[in-house]
């Protein structure tokens, strides 16, 4: 991010004072009350500061928990503004990319459907169904029509606004993994081009009459990472592409010309001219308006915006737009008796205090994937393992928060460490019992197969990372479970890494030693599983859930699996979420599961799964106990269920 506007927008957005709102907790009968909305804000996935041809506009592609579901249009002349909701039944996704033409038309294309908005007449003009999913990246070409480049399947359509065709071009590329077109470019002669990751990089020239494709690469010259190409000012589109093995840019790679369809390699050195657009990813954010004005300040928390004219005097707006409020990736019980856990798009941290019923919500350090607390009384730091770059926090909640700032080592949470390669995206964090170590779990960095293991040694702040070859090859930790001083239960994902390969055929549980950090044993234990979302401990023996509908015992002593049961029918699927909670423990050891459609107390000995009560809403984020309550997430709110309404 090298753009001094876009850097002083994001400091505000993340620098935000605490955000207060009065809880009003609902009583919704039979034990279940809603205590609103965690962190009442959305997200923008694109946004651009340009004219309808009389005035001044902001527009906003807007997310929420529900994904995208609104066009904010801001008209700045007038101070007024207007939501325009999205014309389809969007199923979850948002955008990815989006363009504003030539002609002053906004281009979005994302749960399988690709949009036009016309500025002048504030409407949504074109809406077209297409095969999945989501454009990666969208350009347009010298005639003025509009293309897109989908994910999972590198799709390829345009769009001719003048003549209103549209093409679908279908799949034009396969690959076993789920395909990343970050980079698409049209040269002056019409040919279209691609650049892909992340299981392996690739560059394609597209004919856009014939619609045959070209690979550019040689199959032994594809390494992980993402390639990038762009439209230069001479009419030829350049591009090439990085090893995420190697290093973080893309100095150690050739450039590449191409130009009627043909490419050759032109060396390291390529003098970049490059034809401006008005597009990106979902983070696009265009603050100059086209009569040299600048958009200062856009926040969505506030709903406030600041545009600035040349002589340096501002125009302050409040706006407003209806939101549900992010989406909640963690909650756990605080010692200081709270509720709290993280949100993403945007990301928050919440805390809910029952004793006064008020949710707080504040500007957390990356996505909280996955939280855990301290199991010694006197410790009271909550670990946080947060995405992207796999980070791993220490919050003590008895001393003030501090905003995290990672780079200089402070902060409240304190960022500890990090490793991007091995745990990127992290699934677990698990605090030992010696009050010294923490493990976290996770899948790796975009692109690969095999996530690691980190260890963090709380004495003497170091860390240990072991790669999945020292673990399980071609697998990520989903779930761990100290056993005892010397043993931790782990449990796998075939899944890898964002636009990874899938390689392994099912997935394990094993036993790690702590004293040498060897695996002791490891079995695909049950055959066919893909994952293991939660390990809980019920005396001598330990309960869990794979593939998010089957309840197992296993027989630590013997290692084996005693039992088996699919609830999937009865109770419907576990938490989904990147560190679910699956397992509830309460006062008196009982273990309570928690899935979509019910809340189930285990059984001990029998091991039936007793099904207690059908929340009002699907439980969607796993949950936690705390003073007589299992809180548990739903769509944004956070619930909870008083265990004394319970039936006998």
């Amino acid at each position: 991010m090298n753009n001094p506007t876009l850097l002083r927008i994001a400091l505000l957005l993340i620098l935000s004072f605490t955000f207060p709102a009065l809880a009003k907790s609902r009583d919704l009968g039979n034990g279940f009350f809603d205590h609103g909305v965690c962190a009442p804000i959305s997200q923008h996935r694109g946004t651009v500061a340009t004219t309808d041809g009389l005035h001044d506009v902001v527009l906003s592609l807007l997310m929420d928990h529900r994904g995208g579901y609104e066009l904010l249009f801001i008209d700045v002349d007038s101070g007024k503004w207007s939501e325009h909701t999205f014309p389809f039944n969007n199923p979850g996704d948002s955008p990815f990319s989006s363009i504003l033409s030539r002609e002053g038309k906004f281009y979005t294309h994302f749960g399988s459907h690709f949009l036009e908005f016309d500025l002048a007449k504030r409407v949504f003009t074109f809406n077209k169904e297409t095969p999945p999913m989501c454009a990666m990246s969208m350009t347009e070409d010298d005639k003025g029509v509009i293309w897109s480049a989908t994910y999972p399947n590198c799709g390829v359509v345009s769009f001719d606004p003048r003549s209103g065709k549209f093409r679908d071009y279908g799949s034009v590329y396969s690959q076993n993994w789920g395909i990343y077109p970050r980079s698409i470019a049209a040269d002056d002669t019409g040919w279209i081009y691609l650049a892909i990751g992340n299981a392996a990089t690739q560059m394609l020239a597209l004919d856009p009459v014939s619609g045959k494709v070209t690979p550019i690469l040689d199959e032994s010259h594809r390494p992980p990472g993402m390639a990038n190409l762009y439209r230069d000012l001479d009419g030829k589109v350049y591009g090439r592409a990085l090893d995420i093995r190697a290093d973080a840019s893309f100095q150690s790679n050739p450039w590449w010309e191409f130009y009627r369809g043909e490419a050759k390699e032109i060396g390291k050195d390529c003098p970049q001219h490059p034809k401006p657009y008005i597009t990106g990813s979902q983070a696009l954010f265009h603050d100059e308006f086209p009569d040299g004005k600048k958009l200062k300040t856009f926040d969505l928390e506030n709903r406030h915006l600041v545009v600035e004219d040349q002589n340096g005097h501002t125009n302050d707006l409040h706006f407003d737009y209806a939101s549900e409020g992010a989406i909640v990736m963690s909650v756990i019980a605080s010692p200081q008796g709270t509720i709290t856990g993280g949100t993403t798009f945007p990301m928050r941290c919440f805390t809910f205090d029952p004793r006064t019923d008020t949710m707080t919500s504040r500007p957390a350090f990356h996505q909280w994937n996955a939280v855990g607390r301290s199991s010694v009384a006197s410790d009271h730091h909550i670990f946080i393992a947060a995405y992207p770059q796999g980070y791993l926090l220490d919050w003590n909640t008895d001393e003030p928060w501090v905003e995290t700032a990672a780079e200089k080592s402070i902060g409240n949470p304190r960022a500890l460490t990090n490793w991007e390669r091995d745990t990127n995206r992290p699934t677990c964090v698990v605090p030992l019992a010696d009050g010294k170590t923490v493990i976290m779990g996770a899948t790796p960095d975009y692109g690969l197969t095999g996530g690691g293991l980190l260890f963090w040694n709380r004495q003497n702040q170091q860390q240990l990372v072991l790669t999945d070859k020292q673990v399980i090859p071609d697998q990520s930790t989903d779930c761990l479970l100290q056993l005892d001083g010397q043993t931790v239960l782990g449990g796998t994902t075939t899944a890898a890494g964002s636009g990874g390969e899938k390689k392994a055929g099912q997935a394990e549980l094993y036993l790690l030693n702590l004293n040498d950090h060897h695996i002791e044993w490891h079995k695909p234990i049950i055959s066919g599983v893909q994952s293991y979302q939660g390990l809980h401990r019920a005396g001598n023996f330990i309960v869990g859930v794979a593939d998010y509908y089957l309840f197992f015992v296993f027989d630590p002593a013997k290692r084996e699996v005693i039992y088996q049961h699919n609830f999937g029918e009865e109770f419907g699927s576990t938490a989904g979420q990147q560190g679910p909670r699956v397992f509830v423990t309460g006062p008196n050891g009982e273990i309570y599961l928690l899935a979509t459609h019910a809340i189930a107390q285990v059984e001990l000995g029998t091991w039936n799964l007793k099904p207690l009560v059908k929340p009002h809403s699907a439980i969607g984020g796993g949950g936690d106990y705390l003073d007589g309550e299992i809180y548990f997430i739903s769509g944004s709110h956070l619930f909870s269920w008083q265990t004394s309404a319970r039936k006998s």
